[in-house]
């Protein structure tokens, strides 16, 4: 009985998907790469905060500006902290002027002491004339115990001006230095109601309009460096500890269509997004496009490594990620590099051993 024409094209089929099911490992260029989502930051970016809270009493700067380091850039309404600081000068310069003004207080007790002292000195000249005088018996003793009595009252009203003098003198200097702490803290309050850019670099966002109300727990506005860019990269906890410092990076973003720009890794941030389970990577460009924005999005690949004249085998060939299926069964096989369709064959199967697609 001769096989009808359907039987002879279902062998052919049967034959044809039988053979396409089986193949060789093949010797090709092989490159490992991770992929990742890319975001482009200024460098240094960081969010404005104030560390008061008020009214917002104008703008400054307009986004887009560039400035240097220290220049304002929000004023906060401050009456009160402007009326403390002038009150803390005034009190700073009379504590200054009682301590070494015209009208010092110390200056009238120097004039006390002086005259303290003379009258010392001529008690004391008395005291001791009569002393001598009373030692050969020569005088009363009513006079002996005045010239006495006097040297004594001239000698502790002395002590007691020189120690009032020094007492005042370190109250004084006490106060003019609680006075220079107070008009201090005063600058510093009234100089926390205008908020200064902390680095050189352009405003990129402002957040707050005049008379909104502003809080310490809002962003006001947004700086970054004007000519440095960052690419953020955010790798899967699988592939984290894959990546090195300086590893290559291919970068294509969808404002610049296919157009790919090399760079290289440039920071490995440790702390894991428990919300999303990955890692932020940074990379920099090696030349970066002429126009770049914050937010510019796109995706990067990451070398790990590449190989040449590599023995490989398509991934879809493997049975539970390191084993195939040949003529001998079921056989282990070492692997090295891969991407998304192709894996390196270190060991286990040579060129010339057929594999099959598992079923």
């Amino acid at each position: 009985m001769k096989p009808s024409i359907s039987s002879i094209l279902f062998i052919i089929l049967m034959s044809c998907s039988q053979e396409a099911d089986q193949i060789t490992a093949e010797k090709r260029s092989l490159t490992e790469s991770v992929y990742t989502s890319v975001t482009v930051q200024p460098d240094s970016l960081y969010q404005v905060y104030s560390a008061v809270a008020g009214i917002l009493d104008k703008n400054l700067v307009e986004e887009g500006d560039v400035m240097a380091k220290g220049s304002p850039l929000i004023q906060i309404i401050n009456n009160a902290p402007k009326l403390n600081t002038e009150n803390a000068r005034l009190a700073l310069e009379l504590a200054r002027e009682n301590y070494d003004g015209n009208a010092a207080i110390l200056l009238g007790i120097e004039d006390e002491i002086a005259a303290a002292t003379l009258k010392y000195h001529n008690d004391s000249i008395n005291f001791f004339r009569q002393k001598n005088l009373w030692d050969q018996n020569i005088g009363s003793k009513v006079d002996f115990d005045t010239r006495k009595l006097n040297y004594e009252l001239s000698s502790n009203n002395l002590k007691l001006l020189k120690s009032r003098y020094a007492r005042t003198k370190n109250e004084l200097i006490t106060s003019v230095k609680k006075a220079e702490n107070n008009y201090r803290t005063s600058l510093i309050n009234t100089r926390d109601f205008t908020i200064e850019s902390k680095i050189n670099g352009k405003v990129y966002a402002l957040y707050k309009n005049t008379g909104e109300l502003v809080s310490t727990l809002e962003p006001l506005a947004a700086v970054g460096s004007a000519t440095d860019f960052i690419v953020e990269l955010l790798v899967d906890e699988v592939d984290i500890v894959k990546i090195n410092l300086d590893q290559k990076v291919l970068i294509t973003l969808d404002a610049y269509n296919s157009q790919v720009f090399e760079g290289k890794v440039s920071k490995i941030l440790p702390k894991k997004d428990e919300r999303n389970q990955t890692f932020k990577i940074e990379a920099l460009f090696n030349s970066p496009p002429e126009v770049l924005y914050p937010g510019l999005s796109g995706e990067a690949n990451i070398i790990i490594d590449s190989k040449k004249d590599v023995l490989t085998i398509p991934r879809s060939y493997l049975i539970d990620d390191t084993k195939v299926k040949t003529d001998e069964g079921i056989v282990t096989i070492k692997l090295g590099l891969q991407n998304l369709d192709y894996a390196e064959v270190i060991s286990g199967i040579s060129e010339t051993t057929v594999i099959y697609k598992p079923d």
